[in-house]
């Protein structure tokens, strides 16, 4: 009885001492664009929970879907297109609906500056062999550039050019390395740190594609797990709507422009 007693004893310890280690481990699924910005969320976030261990995963939203759909282990989800969550919520692999979090724009990037700034109507007579854009079959950001594309009239002319990233960070890569002599890529890509002042872009007028309406939602994963509601309310927080900001994003209740 009393070997039984502390086998019980054991396992207790044992459980009370590990729950807090698991409610202190967050795991995200984050849309590339958000690469840098979140980061720096993240970061503020850590300091308000120290010994919080957040983990961000970067990729295209559309396979970050079907990741979680077959049971990939995210307790948060952050896509460039709320209609990945909304799709996440029907399925019933939610803890609740999702919040919009931010308006994404598109920009065209060369680091020849007479590509950067030429219109996009004038891309099909340009000196261009390589045009990068994200997949569109899975990445919002690529299926919006398409939309601006054709918008202009120009995706024809173009398509045969087209180098197709697996994400927008990836799309970036090409024209970064030149890989691609333009692109149409994440106005928070070219204001991140590390592209900042490198070659010529121009902002894509929002009317000419379909907005780019960004989401997030807690998985039914991570339904609980307070630090994932805790980092969601954070996203709301002025010290995050004020790095969402700096790297271009419209924010909810705030006009476009």
């Amino acid at each position: 009885m009393n070997q039984s007693f502390r086998r019980i004893v054991f396992f207790l310890l044992v459980w009370v001492l590990a729950t807090p280690a698991l409610a202190q481990r967050l795991t995200i699924a984050a849309a590339a664009d958000l690469k840098f910005a979140l980061a720096e969320v993240v970061e503020q976030f850590r300091a308000t929970r120290p010994g919080a261990r957040v983990e961000v995963v970067y990729g295209s939203s559309g396979k970050f879907y079907t990741q979680i759909r077959n049971g990939a282990p995210f307790d948060l989800y952050f896509s460039a297109d709320i209609q990945f969550p909304q799709k996440l919520e029907q399925d019933g692999l939610t803890a609740g609906p999702p919040r919009q979090f931010a308006i994404g724009r598109i920009v065209l990037w060369s680091l020849r500056p007479e590509l950067g700034r030429m219109p996009l109507k004038d891309l099909a007579r340009a000196p261009i062999r390589r045009f990068a854009i994200a997949n569109p079959q899975h990445a919002p950001y690529g299926q919006r550039a398409r939309e601006a594309l054709e918008h202009q009239g120009v995706w024809a002319a173009l398509e045969g050019k087209l180098v197709q990233g697996e994400n927008i960070a990836h799309t970036a890569q090409f024209v970064d390395t030149g890989a691609a002599e333009a692109g149409i890529v994440a106005l928070a890509l070219v204001l991140a740190p590390t592209l900042q002042g490198k070659g010529v872009w121009t902002l894509i007028p929002e009317e000419w594609h379909a907005p780019l309406e960004q989401g997030y939602v807690i998985t039914r994963r991570g339904a609980n797990n307070p630090l994932a509601r805790e980092f969601a309310d954070y996203m709301a927080s002025e010290p995050a709507r004020g790095i969402m900001r700096r790297y271009g994003f419209v924010l909810p209740g705030e006009g476009g422009r």
